[in-house]
């Protein structure tokens, strides 16, 4: 499909990336996931659950607005952690706006800090600097009397824009940050297809669908220690996708736990898995699942690519 030119669209239209960064499980990816429309990153309420950068694509008839969603910033405790952390920086790369996106209903924590000097002390930043919206989120969640104190401790973090606060998952105040988003963007063209909603492949989110699903089941370290990878995606009939992936994790005991009494667990998770995928796909989905032992993969730079955990070069 070829993309309209700029003559070909209303004078004054609007495109641009924004990357959205915060602290792990602030909200990022349900915001994404609410603007375009779809699930195009998965959700849990454990942290992390975003481990590599992926752009979610909203089009309008007056902008393009390429959403990148980043792995929560944190201090790294293993590879995987230095990975995810680094994918969010490299997010930072020639955006045209960054949502820095916070839990208002707690005070800054030192990843809120950490990010804050990030965004507004880094040199590398001031090399190409874009401007910054504070995203106050959870509003829901936050008491009166500590409105002030937490609003003024998170702007004292940097030089912002704009402020605003939101429930993203209740919606207030959703279309007031879309309306700041288009202000701030550039002048310029459609990047993508108007009817496509991410860049992400679809091998891909078929395995972030089924580590959704362990995240699920899977409690205190096991889920964290998962990957997933998608060994065949076949379409076997017009209505039918076979797909068989590899749940990865770094201990024989938490195969053990991932596989359940008489494979009780992994089932679970695969029924669940299959009825998101099919919901993705719009056709019916054959999902076999099966659990290997990757010995410490999260502090091996090697199973780590070989997982799929790999940054582009540096340019």
């Amino acid at each position: 499909m070829e993309l309209p030119t700029l003559e070909e669209l209303p004078e004054g239209y609007r495109s641009g990336f924004v990357a959205v960064l915060g602290k792990p499980n602030v909200g990022k990816s349900t915001l994404i996931n609410a603007f375009v429309g779809q699930k195009i990153a998965i959700i849990s309420s454990k942290p992390q659950t975003t481990r590599r950068r992926l752009r979610g694509i909203l089009t309008l008839p007056q902008a393009q607005i390429i959403f990148i969603d980043t792995p929560g910033i944190h201090f790294p405790k293993h590879k995987l952690g230095e990975y995810m952390v680094e994918a969010a920086t490299r997010a930072l790369r020639d955006i045209d706006l960054a949502l820095f996106m916070v839990d208002v209903s707690q005070p800054p924590t030192r990843e809120d800090e950490q990010i804050g000097r990030l965004l507004f002390l880094d040199p590398a930043r001031k090399e190409r600097p874009a401007p910054v919206i504070l995203v106050l989120n959870k509003v829901d969640l936050l008491r009166p009397k500590k409105e002030e104190a937490h609003r003024e401790a998170y702007l004292a973090l940097g030089e912002f824009q704009e402020w605003l606060f939101l429930s993203a998952t209740r919606g207030d105040n959703r279309e007031r940050l879309l309306e700041l988003i288009i202000e701030y963007l550039p002048l310029g063209p459609q990047y993508y297809p108007p009817d496509q909603v991410t860049d992400q492949e679809v091998r891909f989110m078929a395995a972030e669908l089924i580590r959704e699903q362990a995240l699920e089941f899977l409690h205190q370290e096991v889920p964290h220690s998962v990957a997933v990878v998608v060994e065949e995606f076949q379409e076997r009939r017009e209505d039918l996708t076979y797909i068989s992936a590899t749940i990865h994790v770094e201990k024989a005991s938490q195969k053990g736990i991932v596989l359940g009494q008489e494979g009780k667990t992994v089932k679970r998770i695969g029924t669940a898995a299959r009825k998101e995928i099919e919901t993705l796909l719009g056709k019916r989905v054959y999902l076999e699942l099966w659990v290997k032992v990757s010995k410490k993969w999260r502090r091996d730079e090697g199973a780590l690519r070989r997982l799929g955990y790999v940054l582009p070069k540096k340019e």
